[in-house]
């Protein structure tokens, strides 16, 4: 066998087996609902980044820098998307970050999200669009009520 052809061999069984990995990973997480935090558009599950031991998904490869280089502006959609494709579980309200109660939960850019209380459950569902994602999901809300599933 010629070197050339097992370097070729070598490389394309290499880029097989990486490929399977990010589809096997993708399999993992739900990505149906889920939209690109940078561009708003659908997500290809190989356009991703890793973000509190989680990964983000985009439409495409250039927006994983996009994100990388303003994190800080983007960090409220990426939260909600954690949540909304299964890597993230509430563990609290979101807003004082005391245990939830049964008969609290709004419904929040697809997610249901339950409350401590009646009040923060009636300031959640007064607030709307972008401000009640800002609300739930901002990097103080989410470390109150959200965790990241441990990779087993």
């Amino acid at each position: 066998m010629s070197k050339r052809y097992l370097i070729t061999m070598l490389s394309l069984t290499a880029i097989f087996i990486a490929g399977s990995l990010v589809a096997e990973d993708a399999k993992k997480v739900d990505l149906s609902k889920a939209k690109c935090v940078v561009s708003g558009k659908a997500i290809n599950p190989e356009a991703t980044a890793d973000y509190k031991d989680g990964k983000v998904y985009f439409c495409c490869p250039g927006c994983p820098g996009a994100f990388d280089k303003d994190i800080k502006k983007f960090a409220t959609k990426a939260n909600h998307q954690l949540v909304l494709t299964g890597q993230a579980k509430q563990k609290g309200c979101p807003m004082s970050g005391r245990a939830t109660k049964e008969g609290t939960e709004v419904k929040v850019a697809g997610i249901d999200v339950a409350f401590c209380c009646g009040n923060c459950k009636k300031k959640a569902s007064e607030t709307t669009g972008d401000d009640q994602i800002t609300l739930v999901f901002s990097d103080k809300a989410f470390k109150n009520g959200f965790e990241v599933a441990k990779k087993k």
